[in-house]
């Protein structure tokens, strides 16, 4: 059977969201993609998923490792113009 990590907890364990309380928040508010795709709190991740974190000034895309660690894609600044 191949092994799966929480979306939440994925991103706690790589230190992108501090707990995974906030994590899931974030997550149901949208804040977070995966593979482009609105996802839930217990979404599972797989090695080769890209995960996009949006915060307030920048929007962080990190690709899902065999191990489940992150790999920094890219990070780019929010525009705010309209």
């Amino acid at each position: 059977m191949k092994f799966q990590m929480r979306l939440d907890s994925f991103l706690k364990k790589n230190r992108i969201i501090k707990r995974r309380t906030v994590a899931k928040e974030a997550i149901e508010k949208s804040y977070v993609r995966r593979n482009g795709q609105p996802a839930k709190p217990g979404t599972k991740l797989n090695p080769g998923d890209k995960v996009e974190v949006r915060f307030a000034n920048r929007t962080t895309t990190l690709l899902v490792k065999e191990d489940f660690s992150a790999e920094l894609i890219s990070e780019n600044p929010e525009d705010h113009h309209s």
